[in-house]
């Protein structure tokens, strides 16, 4: 999971500090020392480090926060919120341009970055808010970037307009955004060609481009996993080209933090996109805040909700009210555990759901997912393999019951037997859910699984 060293060291220093009934100005600068080599270590830009490190030694060892009730949590909410301010305080929204006029945004990135997957992961996104977007493929060099643009596409609905590796970017960029305004699209994306490094006849390119068209924005995707690197990319391709924003691919990585924590600082340049998977829904906007919040092991309980009524937005809300009423009453069966498996594989899978539980975040780099999507796999295969009526009704299982169950289902006797005890925990659990989400503000009265 992304972060993960950087959270861990953090929350040791933390941990450190929680436990101190006092704290003295050495005490506040020895956990800050700590604090800036985890982040000199996460590949943070060593000049936004020391900007950070002095804005919150400021802050930190005034008379107010050492003689508080409870100084130790006073230093990390400073630490909270002058990361949240280094990344940009408030989300930065893409704007488009007003009434019936086609916007134009144009990709660009190292070859490698996820160009070519953001470009329609975006147009997923925008096809939701009813904008009819068209792909434009501008990277001629690389045959496979078409096809893949192509395949994408299909896959999201949208069209894409390409001409061949024989034709300028410049002129497919123009032709396709000609196209765009005859036929009622509302934006254009370009995707363009990479190289390996940053070189004057990718930068050449992208700016006849931008002669040619009248492009809105300027985006950058940078490989999360770069770390500081990206901000020297981001800084070349801002002043050769221009950039009105960033977007961060790859961040289900092993990534450390630097290119998170540095660009905007660097570039003044707003990060507008997280991309944190393969799938082409899995891209979110970046919250300052909740990244804060998910960097510092707090968890980010608000992106879990939204992922939870992402995932059932198609789901009957007389459905979610009849199942809520029925935990309520003790009925939950094999059908409804079933039905929270699904909803958890489409919220990305338990360690993604449990990198935004408060407090996890350690115990997350314990969770194998590869192992953990297996074992539901297998725990999917032991419930489908039930009759209609033992999915209805666990109480009529029995040692025959489940011999037969484990045949079917291809696994040992033993795991069926855990997965009864262990569905035995939920259904006790399971009651006291939906108090539980309402504390935490369902917004839309809806229930997840």
């Amino acid at each position: 999971m992304a972060f993960e060293s950087l959270t861990e060291k953090l929350q040791n220093v933390f941990k450190n500090l929680k436990g101190k009934g006092r704290l003295s100005e050495d005490d506040v600068r020895a956990a800050l020392k700590d604090v800036k080599m985890a982040l000199l270590e996460a590949d943070v830009n060593f000049k936004v480090v020391k900007q950070f490190i002095n804005a919150v030694t400021e802050r930190a060892v005034g008379q107010d926060v050492l003689e508080g009730i409870n100084p130790g949590q006073m230093v990390i909410k400073i630490v909270n919120e002058e990361m949240t301010s280094l990344m940009g305080s408030e989300v930065t929204e893409l704007t488009f341009k007003p009434g019936k006029e086609v916007t134009v945004f144009m990709l660009c990135g190292l070859q490698g970055a996820g160009k070519t997957t953001a470009a329609a992961k975006i147009a997923g996104r925008l096809k939701l808010k009813s904008k009819k977007t068209l792909l434009a493929a501008c990277d001629i060099y690389r045959p496979a970037a078409i096809d893949q643009l192509k395949r994408n596409g299909e896959k999201i609905g949208c069209e894409v307009f390409e001409m061949g590796t024989d034709t300028k970017p410049s002129v497919i960029a123009k032709n396709a955004y000609d196209y765009a305004v005859k036929n009622g699209f509302n934006v254009v994306i370009l995707d363009t060609a990479g190289r390996l490094h940053v070189d004057e006849d990718m930068m050449s390119e992208l700016v006849e481009i931008k002669s040619n068209v009248d492009v809105f924005k300027t985006l950058l995707v940078i490989d999360a996993m770069l770390g500081q690197d990206a901000v020297n990319v981001a800084n070349e391709f801002n002043e050769k080209v221009g950039l009105d924003g960033v977007i961060l691919s790859k961040a289900d990585g092993d990534t450390r933090g630097g290119a998170a924590l540095s660009v905007k600082a660097v570039t003044g340049k707003p990060i507008l996109f997280v991309s944190n998977g393969e799938k082409l829904d899995e891209i979110e906007p970046f919250y300052p805040d909740r990244m804060a919040n998910r960097i510092l092991g707090m968890g980010d309980v608000l992106s879990l909700i939204e992922k939870a009524e992402a995932a059932n937005a198609d789901r009957d809300a007389s459905k979610d009210k009849e199942m809520v009423s029925r935990l309520k009453k003790g009925k939950f069966d094999f059908n409804d555990y079933l039905e929270s498996m699904q909803a958890m594989k489409k919220m990305g899978g338990l360690a993604s759901i449990m990198a935004m539980m408060p407090g996890m975040g350690m115990k997350v780099n314990d969770i194998d997912s590869d192992e953990s999507e297996k074992k539901l796999k297998k725990t999917e295969a032991i419930v489908l393999s039930m009759t209609p009526k033992e999915r209805a009704n666990p109480k009529l299982m029995n040692p025959q019951r489940k011999f037969r169950i484990a045949k079917g289902a291809g696994v040992d006797i033993a795991e069926v037997n855990r997965f009864i005890k262990q569905f035995e925990q939920s259904q006790k659990m399971m009651k006291q859910f939906p108090q539980m989400m309402g504390k935490f503000g369902g917004r839309k009265g809806r229930f997840p699984f």
